[in-house]
């Protein structure tokens, strides 16, 4: 089963179509150096809860969108290597260093797989 590296962020809507550029661009970049899967999903029915919910996790702001995307790898280990060349890559530095959204409030993180169906 694959390995999971899974992000949620929140995106200015003013910079929704910039963040899509970046993603088509990074999404590219990723599955040319060896990931499975790269998906990128626009928030549609994420209410705002009481006490946690994909918006308060990212302390998404009234003029923000919720993002929620994940990578797939054949496993951990093939990951690591993808991750070392994806960041060494070259076409991701002049997006990276204009990043249309607020890097630290994105959430992301590797999860193995135990349950496909």
């Amino acid at each position: 089963m694959p390995y999971v590296d899974g992000f949620v962020l929140a995106v200015p809507k003013a910079k929704l179509d910039a963040y899509k550029a970046l993603a088509r661009t990074a999404g590219a970049v990723w599955k040319e150096h060896g990931a499975l899967s790269y998906v990128e999903c626009i928030a549609d029915d994420v209410p705002y809860g009481e006490l946690t919910s994909f918006p308060r996790a990212v302390q998404a702001k009234e003029d923000e969108i919720v993002v929620f995307s994940w990578i797939t790898y054949e496993d951990r280990e093939r990951r690591d290597a993808v991750m070392a060349k994806v960041m060494a890559d070259p076409r991701l530095k002049p997006e990276m260093e204009a990043m249309p959204f607020d890097g630290k409030r994105m959430i992301f993180g590797g999860f193995t797989s135990f349950l496909e169906l």
